[in-house]
């Protein structure tokens, strides 16, 4: 599982607690250095392992996404080339929100379907890739799940794929994961046109600045 400064916490908080509730699984933060990462929110993540020491041949290579820090990773050659590098051997290709730009920076989705947050979709294209709106895609090797909370669906989702389905309903069950919530307005397609406008304007130039590293990518 990838960390770079500020990720947001809850893309990897969420998968990583799926991940680390199978039994007899070894999950690892692999991060530039073992110095603490400072997420989005201000909460810190210690790394397990650096790039260097990451297993060279892992079942899953797996990315969180943010806006500020993700931008800044995309602009990282250490960082891609340690994803591009990792997604060549991989079993399994996968991100949650806005880290598919970052998997698409290292070249692996494009030709794919993906999941990612609502801000980034209209971007996805720049990568060669195809937007979705769903919680979790799946295209071949690539599992993608779409913005922050979406990453308990897609950590399901990858347990299942893993242990089957048993399994992963006992994982959910013990989760207690049972999602019911007080609002409806967690899609661009939910949400009042006022709130979703408001949000909305409040990245300007993402799409613009998506394209632009884009451009740049390997």
């Amino acid at each position: 599982m990838l960390a770079y400064p500020g990720m947001t916490l809850l893309d990897l908080v969420a998968p990583q607690h799926m991940f680390a509730a199978m039994l007899g699984a070894t999950v690892r933060i692999a991060a530039k250095t073992l110095d603490p990462i400072r997420s989005d929110l201000g909460m810190t993540i210690q790394p397990d392992v650096t790039f260097a020491d990451a297993h060279p041949e892992p079942d899953v290579i797996f990315t969180p996404g943010s806006i500020a820090g993700t931008f800044a990773a995309m602009e990282d050659t250490e960082t891609v080339d340690f994803l591009a590098a990792q997604g060549e051997r991989a079993r399994y290709v996968t991100s949650v929100c806005t880290g598919a730009m970052l998997l698409g920076q290292a070249g692996l989705i494009d030709g794919y379907r993906v999941s990612t947050h609502w801000l980034a979709r209209p971007a996805m294209d720049a990568f060669g890739a195809t937007a979705t709106d769903e919680r979790v895609t799946r295209d071949r090797n690539r599992l993608t799940g779409g913005g922050v909370t979406a990453g308990i669906d897609f950590g399901l989702t990858m347990v299942e794929e893993l242990r089957g389905t048993d399994y992963a309903q006992s994982v959910q069950l013990m989760a207690e994961y049972a999602p019911a919530p007080p609002l409806n307005s967690g899609t661009p397609d939910t949400a009042p046109p006022a709130v979703r406008d408001r949000m909305e304007a409040a990245f300007p130039g993402f799409e613009e600045h998506a394209r632009a590293v884009a451009a740049r990518r390997r």
